[in-house]
């Protein structure tokens, strides 16, 4: 694939390290590919940052044929840049393609796409710690057209953002409320997939759990809203009894890339591990009875949060009396240890940029 590049004439200042946030800065530079029949993918480009100028009868403005990834740049203590396991993202992305109706993008592409890209904006990799550059790859559909069909023109976009933790208290255990009106998917419908529909179903119950004071919301299944699934934008997980529970892959929960790595880690550590469905009545009971000795969330933003406590139908409970519990840091310290190069990577996952 050859990439034109244009590189830009008006750098912006870095901001300070110590005070990212996230998602609020953006890079120098964008990449930008385009899909139309008979073609194919075509046109790859590096620009500077900014607008984009779309038809108001672009279709993924109306009927949201729309893909997104993300994954992180880290800048590791020995100064060499290094991506966390980025071509499970795009395989990832890729089965979002198909759910969705979008051609697919060659691996190879993206990854010389996202790896040119890294080298111009190499700077701008934060070096403070829990830091790193945040990539967003998304694709959106680009036929001035309306009507319900998939779109024979697409546009796939690179983006960089350098951020810190994502929440502002970092690893600090978070407060959930289990929702039990709204849903975020159903089977068959498109929670396997990494688009924005999913995340605009849970507006409406995370801006009502922010003004509880809850820093989260856990999803119930939509069919009895009995069986666990998601927590905010991250899996879940539960050690009860000795025996860490994640609710299985079912089509309404997305595939987590962290999610993944835990679940190689514990059976690496030959952790008890069960994927199974799991009830709430069946997690409250366990913290009721002193069982639940610990439950985290997964996610490439947070890595992994602690769960400090969860409140269902006004009642709460506290887990591990509010505090990360022993596998939850152990899990936080290996994958930051690999992904920032502290630690050996024995399994294979960092590639070097």
């Amino acid at each position: 694939m050859n990439i034109a590049i244009t590189r830009t004439t008006n750098p912006k200042p870095h901001p300070e390290e110590s005070n990212l946030g996230f998602g609020q800065y953006f890079t120098d530079h964008m990449f930008l590919l385009n899909f139309s029949p008979g073609k194919g993918w075509h046109n790859a480009r590096i620009v500077p940052y900014g607008p984009l100028e779309l038809d108001p009868a672009t279709m993924t403005l109306h009927y949201a044929q729309e893909i997104f990834e993300g994954l992180k740049a880290y800048r590791g203590i020995d100064g060499k840049i290094r991506l966390f396991r980025a071509i499970e993202n795009i395989r990832r992305l890729n089965r979002s393609n198909e759910r969705l109706c979008v051609p697919l993008i060659a691996e190879s592409d993206f990854m010389q796409a996202l790896t040119e890209l890294l080298h111009i904006e190499e700077s701008w990799i934060p070096s403070s710690p829990d830091t790193s550059l945040y990539i967003r790859p998304f694709l959106i559909a680009t036929d001035p057209f309306l009507g319900v069909r998939p779109s024979d023109t697409h546009l796939f976009i690179i983006i960089l953002s350098p951020v810190g933790s994502y929440y502002a208290n970092g690893i600090s255990p978070t407060s959930i409320l289990v929702e039990d009106e709204d849903v975020r998917a159903v089977r068959g419908g498109l929670g396997c997939a990494k688009t924005g529909a999913n995340y605009a179903a849970t507006i409406r119950a995370q801006d009502k759990a922010k003004h509880k004071g809850f820093t989260q919301v856990l999803w119930l299944d939509a069919l009895e809203q009995k069986y666990v699934e998601e927590i905010g934008t991250s899996n879940a997980f539960f050690k009860i009894a000795g025996t860490v529970i994640t609710p299985p892959l079912n089509g309404s929960i997305l595939p987590g890339i962290t999610r993944m790595s835990v679940l190689d880690l514990l059976r690496h550590w030959q952790n008890r591990l069960e994927e199974r469905p799991i009830s709430i009545d069946e997690v409250i009971d366990a913290a009721n009875r002193g069982l639940l000795e610990e439950s985290f969330a997964s996610g490439t933003a947070a890595v992994i949060s602690p769960i400090g406590s969860l409140t269902y139908k006004g009642k709460s409970v506290e887990i591990n009396e509010g505090k990360i519990g022993a596998l939850s840091q152990k899990l936080y310290d290996t994958l930051t240890g690999i992904q920032w190069g502290k630690l050996p990577d024995p399994f294979g996952w960092t590639t070097h940029i």
